[in-house]
């Protein structure tokens, strides 16, 4: 079973939580590893954040799921990556941090040029940035 690196919408809790993707499509739920970090930098797309990979920015946080094959597909819809097109997030294979050790996790990052115009996200943790964004908007 792959590993992935979930760091937004598919965290659990949030609108594209992967436990309840699995149920909706009738899947084995995934399996929480832990905590994960990578090098990069997080923007705020709105509803959604977009991570940019960058060995010389800080860390973003999210969690690391064993996941059954075929939750793959269903994230590449949730993601709205198609095979052949160019869209905003792509599926790539990246070292994440776990408990100090690397662990080869597929994530789903955006490019450089989706960014340019968009608040990044100190602190790379797009829960704890949402929520109080979402409080402070309230």
């Amino acid at each position: 079973m792959p590993m992935v690196f979930v760091y937004g919408t598919l965290r659990a809790g949030e609108v594209n939580d992967l436990n309840a993707a699995a149920r909706k499509h009738g899947i084995a739920a995934p399996t929480l590893v832990g905590t994960g970090t990578v090098a990069g930098r997080l923007y705020d797309f709105g509803t959604y954040p977009g991570l940019v990979p960058d060995a010389a920015a800080g860390q973003v946080v999210g969690d690391i799921y064993d996941v059954p094959e075929a939750l793959v597909p269903v994230l590449d819809e949730i993601e709205e990556v198609y095979p052949g097109q160019a869209t905003l997030f792509v599926r790539t294979e990246q070292a994440v941090n776990h408990g100090g050790k690397p662990v080869t996790c597929l994530l789903y990052p955006v490019d450089e040029a989706a960014v340019a115009t968009l608040p990044r996200i100190d602190g790379g943790d797009w829960v704890a940035y949402r929520r109080a964004r979402d409080a402070a908007a309230a």
